[in-house]
């Protein structure tokens, strides 16, 4: 028989986990929502904070349970079909909303060149986009719920409230969860959304269960309770062992082509998709980080080509190349058709190189062999250095072993992220200044000049702020995602534009570009630039690339109309 004393430990323990599974849950639905829903900024702050608010009115709602035991009980076991359940909840949303036009289209025999739009798909699309939000204030409601039921679950243990100190309550719930939030950082970040959800599940499970052996007294219809523990239980361990088939199949139908592969590394999640259109050729690999295109393997050499080509062409030496984002390799394989003595590659993500570099050998079958072979092995040359990290810090290391670079070409994702903004600003392209050799070239992946144009000309003002002496933009289409644009940038001497004027030799053949299709590429219509001057420059901390990207984009899409 255990004294009040160690009950009353007993019960802070079981908060202090519950509370970190509450924090995972939070962590869990919000990186998920942010995937699904493509506004990853949006969608993580937003479930964060609507979880926020719902917890405060579970902890309202907490006051109506007469039974605080009976109460927490039930709780911890809605906690865990839930929270195991939401991942599938969300998707199936999702597919449901993806899948009704086809279905459509198929019964009717409808043009494929239809839009379904309006009425009942607008409405269903509605409620997918709204279903994370609305799992999450479940969640949050049920998880406010804890706090108020262990303090009255402690009163009632010591029959004398004046000895639950509402204090070891909170303190006990704050170490829990940020205990849950080291948990889903070093450890669970990674794994794949349903299987975690599953495993929080089960600690739910198993807090209740031990619960319930303490208390089990105290707790009316305790047959209905354990009966819903095995239902609970057996419904976790389906989702353990089918959870992320289910999960893969139904983010399966939110792509236009079939998934062959994804995978979750540490800071995102990483799909590659194939479509056959002619069975006589390759088919066509498209890769996704977090639901936004990255390449299309017939078109991919079209972006690195521009992207590379000019800065490497106006730089003097190509003796050592730096390239800043890029995990993919297919930048490398370019630069390594110019012959150079070290090419240092920074990128954050280790797993998203790794994908690119070793094989991965399943039932006797390298499933990324397409993908080593589209960089054609470049991580693998021994000139090839790859740095790991934040490149806003990694770059530091350079600057204090005072490395200069012949050519820098920056490949980064768009600041469709406040964290991406950084990398954007005046601040980080000076430290790319410190890096360059006086008569090299910078060049910078600069997204859309057609859908985001404020975006596209605020780079470029950031770079010339930065010290640069000639910054110029250029363009191209690449069909995979439109018209894109490129800032690149000399730190003296003639701009890019004039020594590329001056070549009187083509010094690489890389199969698509030419003199003059590179010169074309600088041209803009007549009135592009015209309010330049209102566009802002790109400081650090003033988040001006995030805030344009974000708008430029949802004016493209008919959502921000200011």
């Amino acid at each position: 028989m255990l004294t009040n004393k160690q009950l009353d430990w007993a019960v802070l323990t079981i908060l202090a986990i519950g509370a970190g599974c509450g924090l995972v849950y939070e962590y869990l639905l919000s990186h998920y929502a942010g995937r699904i829903l493509g506004a990853v900024e949006q969608a993580i702050f937003g479930i964060i904070s609507v979880m926020m608010i719902f917890m405060g009115v579970g902890s309202f709602l907490a006051r109506k349970i007469s039974n605080p035991f009976a109460g927490f009980a039930w709780l911890e076991l809605s906690l865990a079909f839930i929270g195991a359940s939401s991942i599938l909840f969300i998707g199936g949303a999702f597919s449901l909303a993806a899948l009704l036009p086809k279905l459509l289209m198929d019964t009717f025999s409808l043009p494929p060149d239809l839009i379904l739009a309006g009425g009942l798909i607008e409405s269903i699309d509605d409620f997918a986009r709204w279903m994370p939000y609305l799992v999450g204030a479940l969640l949050g409601t049920l998880i406010g719920m804890e706090i108020p039921l262990i303090g009255e679950i402690r009163s009632r243990i010591y029959a004398d409230s004046l000895k639950n100190n509402p204090g070891s309550i909170y303190g006990i719930d704050y170490i829990g969860a940020g205990f849950g939030a080291l948990l889903w950082v070093f450890f669970m970040l990674s794994l794949e959304v349903s299987f975690a959800g599953a495993l929080t599940a089960s600690v739910n499970l198993l807090i209740g269960a031990i619960f319930f052996y303490l208390f089990k007294d105290k707790i009316p219809s305790a047959t209905y309770l354990l009966l819903g523990h095995a239902v609970v239980a057996l419904w976790v361990l389906q989702v353990f062992s089918y959870g992320s088939n289910w999960s893969a199949k139904m983010e399966d139908m939110l792509y236009r082509d079939k998934v062959v592969f994804h995978v979750n590394t540490q800071y995102q999640h990483l799909v590659i998709t194939e479509r056959i259109t002619d069975p006589a050729k390759p088919s066509l690999l498209t890769f996704f980080i977090n639901g936004r295109t990255q390449f299309a393997s017939n078109d991919e050499h079209i972006y690195h080509s521009m992207l590379t080509y000019p800065a490497l062409a106006a730089s003097a030496r190509h003796e050592k190349v730096l390239i800043i984002g890029g995990g993919d390799g297919l930048a490398v394989r370019d630069v390594l058709r110019w012959n150079p003595k070290k090419v240092t590659l920074l990128d954050l993500d280790s797993g998203l190189i790794e994908l690119f570099k070793t094989p991965k050998m399943e039932q006797g079958k390298v499933l990324n062999q397409r993908l080593i072979a589209a960089n054609q092995g470049a991580f693998n040359d021994p000139r090839v250095q790859t740095v790991f990290g934040d490149a806003f810090v990694s770059i530091n290391q350079l600057i204090r072993d005072d490395q200069l670079f012949d050519t820098v070409i920056i490949d980064l994702p768009d600041p469709n992220h406040p964290d991406l903004n950084k990398l954007y600003s005046a601040r980080f392209y000076n430290k790319v200044f410190n890096v360059l050799t006086g008569d090299g070239a910078m060049v910078v992946q600069s997204t859309s000049p057609y859908h985001a144009k404020n975006t596209f000309i605020s780079i470029g003002k950031t770079i010339k702020h930065a010290g640069f002496k000639h910054v110029e933009q250029y363009h191209h289409n690449v069909p995979a995602f439109g018209e894109w644009g490129f800032s690149i940038a000399t730190k003296n001497g003639l701009s890019a534009k004039h020594r590329l004027q001056q070549l009187t030799t083509w010094p690489v053949d890389d199969g698509w570009t030419t003199k003059g299709l590179l010169l074309a590429a600088f041209e803009f219509g007549k009135n592009f630039y015209q309010q330049t001057d209102t566009i802002k420059v790109n400081r650090l901390g003033s988040m001006v690339a995030y805030q344009y990207h974000h708008s430029d984009w949802q004016k493209e899409m008919g959502i921000y109309t200011q």
